[in-house]
């Protein structure tokens, strides 16, 4: 009788497999994703540092998600005052007691921006513009009393310049010249503006509201007063406000089809302000 053949036990079998170290088994695994690993850092850290070198060196508006949208502002050239006669002082100065601008005011008129057209109306003679080109935009009603307050009050000079952007918006600059400060502060504050709406009223406009001038947009010693077209207005909108700075009053008017942009009407005063102030 044959014996029969046994089978080891698992105990048997494992002596019987040679030993290996212990853990071979698994660090071979994790070494080589170890190495993937390192290497993909190594790729994304050369990636991104040619990103970042690359940023550094765009502009920011070259740079998707980061590019600056126009807020409205106009181009306007640099702006430069120009010089005072020797020894004399600014509008604005302790020591000049009358707040006499010993600039030329042709000068002081802001500039138009660029690709703006100019109004030949304003052009005036060497610089100058009559009475009659200063109450043009002024109801026809309203005109001699306009014409005989300043009279009374001894203007002396107006200077101006108008233009058109490519957006149509039309402005009109007027700077008027009297003897003092407080004359020029009198026609500002009890002549030309009333408690809710300008005494004269501009032929383009209907009914007007009294704005709040910007904070931002007010220049030491310079007074704004600044009106609003209220709706329901016609075709066009009208913007207006008159300044007041030393022996000067400006006033700035601004319309446009379908509505006055906000930002180019208080850049204009802005830097109106600043050359006057």
């Amino acid at each position: 009788m044959t014996d029969q053949q046994t089978l080891p036990t698992p105990e048997e079998q494992a002596e019987r497999q040679p030993l290996l170290p212990v853990g071979a088994a698994t660090r071979r695994p994790r070494l080589r994703a170890a190495l993937r690993w390192a290497a993909a850092v190594a790729v994304f850290a050369v990636a991104g540092t040619g990103t970042a070198y690359g940023i550094t060196l765009m502009d920011r508006t070259d740079v998707p998600g980061l590019a600056t949208r126009s807020d409205g502002r106009w181009d306007y050239p640099e702006l430069v005052r120009p010089p005072l006669p020797a020894g004399s002082p600014g509008p604005l100065a302790a020591a000049n007691k009358a707040g006499a601008h010993y600039a030329d005011l042709r000068a002081l008129v802001l500039p138009a921006p660029h690709g703006a057209t100019l109004d030949p109306a304003l052009k005036g003679d060497d610089g100058w513009v009559t009475m009659k080109d200063f109450l043009a935009p002024y109801a026809a009603s309203g005109r001699p009393d306009v014409r005989q307050m300043l009279v009374d009050n001894g203007l002396r000079h107006i200077a101006a310049r108008g233009w058109t952007t490519p957006d149509g918006t039309r402005t009109r600059i007027y700077l008027l010249q009297f003897d003092t400060a407080a004359v020029a502060e009198d026609v500002l504050g009890k002549q030309f503006t009333g408690y809710a709406e300008p005494r004269y009223p501009v032929a383009a406009a209907g009914t007007y509201q009294l704005e709040e001038p910007y904070p931002a947009a007010r220049v030491k010693g310079v007074s704004v007063v600044d009106f609003n077209e209220a709706r329901p207005y016609g075709k066009e909108q009208l913007r207006m406000a008159y300044l007041g700075a030393g022996d000067t009053v400006a006033m700035i008017t601004q319309t446009r089809a379908g509505g006055v942009g906000t930002v180019p009407f208080w850049q204009t005063l802005t830097l109106q302000s600043e050359l006057l102030g």
